[in-house]
């Protein structure tokens, strides 16, 4: 599926199953400073239904996903593992460490990690909303 079929059918069941799956994607933010698109790719996690996204803490820079984010919350969703779509999708950048602890420590779980309180003070949060499709 194409982006176009997917701003004109709205996000449908089978693009939404594969979001709620746990994996490897790419996530296009716009760039802060140059406006134009920014590509990374990085790993989507579902817990309970949540969409997030969080990386390995790094004490030294905030990421420049981030940063762009904080820019311009729109971003595009690449699926590329089962099913092919670019999904819209709205970004919040999570900061508050008692909504943070259950998405990181899902995180941490996966990644069999036991630095919780160091992912929380600084590794990158954000959570997903996908567009949703308009009104009929």
């Amino acid at each position: 599926m194409c982006r176009s079929e997917i701003a004109s059918t709205g996000v449908n069941n089978d693009v939404t199953t594969a979001l709620h799956r746990s994996q490897l994607i790419d996530l296009t933010t716009t760039g802060r400073r140059s406006g134009l698109p920014r590509r990374i790719e990085i790993f989507l996690h579902d817990e309970d239904g949540v969409l997030f996204i969080t990386g390995m803490p790094r004490r030294d820079r905030t990421r420049d996903w981030i940063h762009n984010i904080t820019a311009d919350p729109h971003v595009i969703v690449h699926l590329k593992q089962g099913i092919h779509a670019d999904v819209p999708a709205t970004a919040r950048v999570i900061t508050d460490p008692h909504e943070a602890r259950p998405l990181i420590e899902a995180a941490a779980r996966r990644w069999r990690r036991d630095d919780v309180d160091e992912m929380i003070a600084h590794s990158p949060l954000i959570v997903l909303t996908p567009a949703t499709p308009p009104a009929a």
